[in-house]
């Protein structure tokens, strides 16, 4: 039985007001769903006081976590640029994979930019993956300016008449100040070239109230329009999304589901929430 499921099962066991030791339990089912402590508090409070179909008290008050922007991916004519960033270990660059291959399916004509120039692995990473999914990439050597290879990039998408441009960043601990405040100059010169639409920023699911510390920095180095979520093909973290968002108002936009290039998804907010109350 899923967390959720035994929260649910335990309200529906309730007579009367809950007593300490049920209120307890019921928060030790949330903690353990990780939708992070000022949102457990306020189901507890919810729990107390409401007397009607409770369930569909609390997938209100979910709800509530949930920014209105869109969840679409803008795009802009004639081209379109993404700069995707986030900590070593989210599975960034393949999510950078996955974005182009779901642009490639749609009939886009997609260049990535390797500006991950610390380690030559990743930028053989990216070309493998642009190989196989059928993009064209725009990559230098090992050791080079990462904002003059996103600017050479931006330079080329416009040249050759492509209609969306990613570029790849290298992977970086929130912690380290000198890189993160390389991604703003990264983003700004880029954009001598074209505007930089969408800065969408990579965080693991599964690390729960740590991504949202993680997200925290970045959005203080650049500014952040889309949050793409991975490792999200089980329930048993999916609470953390609740946190993520209602903590930082920035919409989800994207979510990984499995190891395939094809598994990513546009989050829909509704859909996730009878899906997780459900397991």
């Amino acid at each position: 039985m899923g967390i959720f499921a035994r929260f649910f099962e335990k309200v529906a066991s309730l007579r009367g007001e809950p007593t300490q030791e049920e209120v307890a339990e019921i928060q030790a089912t949330l903690i353990a769903a990780d939708i992070g402590p000022t949102l457990t508090q306020e189901i507890i409070n919810l729990v107390k006081r409401e007397r009607g179909d409770l369930a569909l008290a609390v997938k209100s008050e979910l709800m509530k976590c949930f920014v209105s922007n869109s969840r679409e991916l803008i795009r802009r004519e004639p081209l379109t640029t993404f700069m995707v960033v986030g900590v070593n270990g989210t599975g960034k660059t393949t999510s950078v994979a996955k974005i182009a291959e779901r642009f490639h399916r749609s009939g886009e004509r997609v260049l990535l930019t390797a500006a991950d120039t610390f380690r030559a692995a990743a930028i053989e990473q990216l070309s493998t993956w642009a190989d196989r999914i059928g993009v064209a990439i725009h990559s230098s050597t090992t050791g080079s300016d990462p904002a003059s290879v996103a600017f050479d990039g931006a330079k080329r998408a416009m040249s050759e008449g492509f209609t969306v441009h990613i570029i790849d960043t290298a992977g970086r601990l929130h912690t380290m100040s000198n890189l993160m405040s390389e991604l703003g100059k990264v983003k700004r010169v880029a954009e001598k070239v074209s505007s930089v639409d969408e800065v969408l920023l990579v965080l693991d699911g599964t690390v729960g109230q740590n991504a949202i510390v993680q997200a925290r920095e970045f959005m203080g180095a650049v500014p952040i329009t889309g949050l793409v979520l991975t490792k999200m093909d089980g329930s048993a973290k999916g609470g953390a999304l609740l946190a993520i968002e209602r903590e930082l108002s920035i919409p989800i936009k994207l979510i990984g589901t499995g190891e395939k290039v094809s598994d990513l998804e546009i989050f829909e907010p509704a859909l996730f929430l009878d899906r997780m109350l459900a397991s």
